[in-house]
C-alpha cells in the first residue's frame, strides 16, 4: 500500500466522521465539510492503488524484458 492510499483511507474516514457528526449535531457546513474530504480521501486512495498498479506492471515488464 502507498502514503497515497495510506492518506486517502484517512482522509475518508476523517470525512465520514465529521459528516456523521455534522448529521447528529444539525451542522449542514460540517456534514457538507465531511462529505468533501470523504470524496477527496477516496480521489487520493484511488490514484494511489493506480500509481501502485502501474508500478507493478512496469516492474512486471523489466523483469520480462531481463530474462
Amino acid at each position: 500500500m502507498t502514503r497515497q492510499e495510506t492518506r486517502g483511507k484517512v482522509k475518508r474516514l476523517q470525512g465520514r466522521v465529521k459528516e456523521a457528526a455534522g448529521i447528529m449535531a444539525g451542522d449542514r457546513k460540517l456534514e457538507r465539510e465531511g462529505a468533501r474530504q470523504r470524496a477527496a480521501g477516496a480521489v487520493d486512495e484511488s490514484l494511489g492503488k493506480a500509481r501502485r498498479k502501474v508500478g507493478d506492471l512496469v516492474d512486471g515488464v523489466a523483469k520480462a524484458i531481463k530474462k
